[in-house]
């Protein structure tokens, strides 16, 4: 309906993820750690009431007056349930181990950086949403229970690119989505990328060694560093970001005097990613259209502020991402509508029409 109604630009598109608390409280959430320190503290209520029944089996001569020594029956009891919860806890530490983290109430939420209302850590889900800058309606979502956006930018795109009936578009993103395969599977699909480049990490000592001071000699294909020596390609190694090109020189970096100004190690690496050259196109597009970039929270924060901080939905009321995936298609589709409502205003010839009525 949107589509025909025009109401859609189709040139720029602007994704990002939110939280929204799951119905499921962090005290239902577990994980080994938390699950083994459980275990051992039952493990210890167990050996004191095992103490206290063999302490009473030799208390023969027990007078009512001593109250000091718990109730046999009782001791039974509690330990037969202690006994249970031990039970309980070692399936959840099972499932936990192959799972990372088990969460009872909700078995699909996740223990995630929920941000904002002084809550930094939330069980939740992520909901990744694509804008349209025309008039800020929703494209398409995606609820996950992954806490980090990396590796959804083309999903996103592809969704877009179904519902919009195009080929290609603009994509802002912030840096979660700086995923270098991902960026290249969408630049590859016609879709032109500008997304925000996280800063580099590393063991540097000083700014005068950051990474960005290395200098890439694509024709030797080796790294200059601020000393200009030459650190060569070693080997490719993968990591949590993908595959990367090693550059190092160990021989050089254990007689540079400056060693302990740029690493605290023995000799400095540096770590270019296969997909480096796409992305480099990608960071100077970014650079160049900072103008057009500014307005990705503008776009995309829309909906967000809305629903969340407007209309007051924060957590959901279902379980299962199943469920949560259609109550959050209900909030947005509120949302659509209600922009709906407010781009036409007065017009009201115009929203009869575009409801055929």
């Amino acid at each position: 309906m949107l589509n025909n109604a025009d109401l859609y630009g189709k040139e720029t598109q602007a994704t990002d993820g939110t939280k929204f608390r799951a119905n499921n409280s962090r005290k239902n959430n577990h994980n080994p750690t938390t699950l083994k320190t459980k275990i051992a503290n039952i493990n210890k209520q167990i050996t004191e009431h095992l103490n206290a029944i063999e302490k009473n089996d030799k208390e023969e001569n027990k007078t009512k007056e001593d109250t000091k020594l718990p109730n046999p029956q009782e001791c039974q009891e509690l330990l037969q349930k202690l006994k249970n919860k031990k039970v309980d806890l070692e399936k959840l530490l099972e499932k936990a181990e192959k799972e990372g983290e088990v969460s009872t109430v909700d078995p699909d939420a996740r223990l995630m950086h929920s941000g904002g209302d002084a809550r930094p850590l939330d069980v939740c889900y992520n909901t990744i949403t694509t804008v349209d800058a025309k008039h800020k309606l929703i494209v398409d979502f995606e609820v996950t229970n992954q806490a980090n956006d990396s590796g959804h930018l083309q999903t996103m795109s592809n969704k877009t690119r179904e519902v919009l009936g195009v080929e290609g578009f603009t994509h802002l993103a912030d840096k979660g989505f700086y995923d270098g395969e991902d960026i290249v599977a969408c630049e590859q699909m016609g879709v032109l990328c500008l997304i925000a480049k996280p800063k580099a990490g590393g063991s540097k000592k000083s700014e005068e060694f950051s990474f960005e001071r290395f200098v890439y000699d694509k024709l030797l294909d080796c790294y200059v560093c601020p000393c200009e020596q030459k650190l060569q390609f070693k080997r490719v190694n993968k990591y949590s970001g993908g595959p990367h090109r090693v550059y190092e020189n160990y021989v050089v970096c254990r007689a540079c005097l400056k060693r302990g100004e740029c690493t605290k190690s023995s000799y400095r690496r540096v770590y270019r990613p296969l997909y480096q050259d796409a992305l480099d196109v990608v960071d100077v597009r970014t650079r160049e259209g900072r103008v057009l970039y500014r307005k990705r929270s503008w776009i995309v924060e829309h909906p967000f502020g809305t629903v969340k901080s407007v209309w007051g939905f924060k957590a959901f009321l279902c379980r299962g991402l199943v469920k949560v995936t259609g109550e959050t298609v209900l909030a947005f589709l509120a949302y659509n509508f209600r922009r709906v409502f407010n781009i036409f205003g007065a017009d009201r010839a115009g929203l009869a029409a575009l409801f055929g009525l």
